[in-house]
């Protein structure tokens, strides 16, 4: 291992110890705080990746809007369909009955060929 190693280890070490120092230091009201900051913050960088994505490529956004609209049109109506229960109605058993037979054309042409 080299000294850069050893040195990216000690460093992963020692914020983990502050991450939890500052978890057991901070009360739990204050700890929301601190996750709802960080979420804020990872919500802004999302936004500037998605406009960034939406700038270099339109149509793959449009598309991609356009499907979710129509995942959204879809969800909505089977839930109406849902709620509005199941469909009533009568149902009739109909009873397979065997065939009667045909005669098959080789028995008659060859009743044909012995008259």
């Amino acid at each position: 291992m080299s000294k850069l190693d050893n040195m990216q280890d000690r460093t992963l070490e020692l914020i983990g110890e502050i991450g939890q120092g500052i978890r057991k230091a901070v009360p739990g009201r204050a700890m929301n705080w601190v996750e709802t900051g960080a979420a804020l913050g990872a919500m802004r960088t999302g936004g500037r990746v998605a406009s960034k994505f939406v700038r270099r490529n339109p149509v793959l956004a449009g598309v991609a809007i356009a499907g979710a609209g129509l995942l959204w049109l879809a969800a909505r109506q089977r839930a109406k369909r849902a709620a509005e229960g199941p469909i009533e109605g009568t149902a009739t058993r109909i009873e397979a009955k065997r065939g009667t037979r045909k005669s098959s054309t080789r028995k008659t042409a060859d009743a044909d060929a012995e008259a």
